[in-house]
């Protein structure tokens, strides 16, 4: 199994994904020896049970250029010393020199629609491998019906090569009680009322329309106490940089980079309106999180979200600010509204499970399963 994303305290999307399901795996499977390949030395607690042996091959793959060594040269040259039978890949990268069969996780292919989004050598390296990955893959999976479709018509590929199985989201969201919401708004937001936003701060994620959609909604309603809170890291530099006609809506706007996950489970709880309205997810966790925790949720309407977020959540056309803004004060102004969202996204957040990820992937992963062993 591919998991150079298991990175102590640096846990992303990918990352996140890799830890929930080969944790599963390994304690699900005892009988079975899984081989974790890693990029830079890992933490004990990525050792999942006796059954895992622990690799670290070079070099640390985070560059184009590194991608291909780590992949096609460290990782073939891993399968075949370990006499491994099955390549794993939670992040969809596959290596392009082995017969060694193997099954990608491609979460989504946003480079292909949107490649201005991204910094010219990450944008040409992905549009290059990713077909050709989808190729090589004996099998694919991905985490929605949405990015599904989207494999077979832009790629070509047969649908019955592809399982889509939704993703799950921690069990520490969950709702939490009026005082620890106090207790948490006193830390984060100076004990007002906040909008929230979690994410990778790519443009993708569309932060720059949601802050106008804020400024816009402080200068229709100066008096409002309402705030805007950012958790996340830049993806690439620059990215969240914007301008505001009014600097001092600054003030009212807190980034806090990236949290850990048990306080990002009560910033995520505390908040008023978890307001995500990127315009291409292939799944979005932060909105399963969003609901898992009652948190009433404003999501852009394209792509990948309304299937994730059902009758659960109200959506918004997020290439259009006004809208954006339009819903935000909808919402706002309909506590009864917020309530059935609330409820709604408790009930809709049960659908979504890691155990039951596991256990689509196992599936997977048994169904090319040598027949004499």
């Amino acid at each position: 199994i591919n998991t150079r994303f298991l990175i102590s305290g640096k846990m992303e999307g990918f990352g996140w994904y890799t830890y929930e399901v080969t944790k599963r795996l390994v304690e699900n499977n005892p009988e079975h020896e899984f081989i974790l390949f890693f990029d830079r030395p890992f933490d004990q607690r990525f050792v999942f049970g006796k059954n895992v042996t622990p690799i670290v091959l070079s070099p640390q793959a985070r560059h184009p250029i590194l991608f291909k060594i780590w992949f096609n040269y460290s990782v073939t040259k891993a399968l075949k010393k370990y006499n491994v039978d099955l390549f794993f890949s939670p992040d969809g990268y596959l290596s392009l020199k082995t017969n060694v069969p193997q099954v990608g996780v491609i979460h989504d292919i946003n480079f292909e629609h949107f490649p201005e989004d991204l910094p010219k050598g990450a944008r040409n390296y992905l549009r290059k491998y990713f077909p050709q990955f989808a190729k090589k893959a004996t099998k694919i999976i991905t985490v929605s019906e949405y990015s599904k479709n989207d494999l077979v018509n832009t790629y070509g590929l047969s649908p019955e090569k592809i399982t889509a199985s939704w993703n799950g989201a921690s069990d520490v969201f969950k709702p939490i009680s009026e005082q620890e919401k106090s207790i948490v708004r006193a830390t984060i937001s100076n004990g007002a009322p906040y909008f929230l936003f979690v994410g990778a701060l790519h443009p993708r994620k569309n932060l720059k329309r949601l802050l106008g959609a804020y400024e816009s909604f402080i200068q229709q309603r100066p008096g409002s106490p309402y705030r805007l809170v950012i958790v996340g890291e830049e993806m690439w530099k620059g990215n969240s940089s914007t301008y505001f006609s009014d600097e001092t809506i600054k003030e009212r706007i807190s980034f806090t980079g990236h949290v850990k996950l048990e306080e990002l489970a009560n910033i995520m709880a505390a908040a008023s309106i978890f307001t995500f309205v990127p315009y291409f997810e292939g799944f979005g966790i932060p909105l399963v999180e969003a609901m898992k925790s009652g948190t009433p949720v404003l999501s852009g309407d394209k792509t990948s979200l309304p299937e994730v977020g059902g009758d659960a959540v109200l959506y918004c056309d997020p290439f259009d600010e006004k809208d954006i803004l339009n819903k935000l004060i909808q919402l706002v102004d309909d506590p009864n509204l917020q309530e059935e969202l609330s409820r709604k996204g408790i009930e809709r957040g049960k659908l979504f499970s890691w155990d039951n990820t596991a256990k689509d992937v196992w599936s997977v992963l048994k169904s090319l399963e040598k027949k004499d062993a």
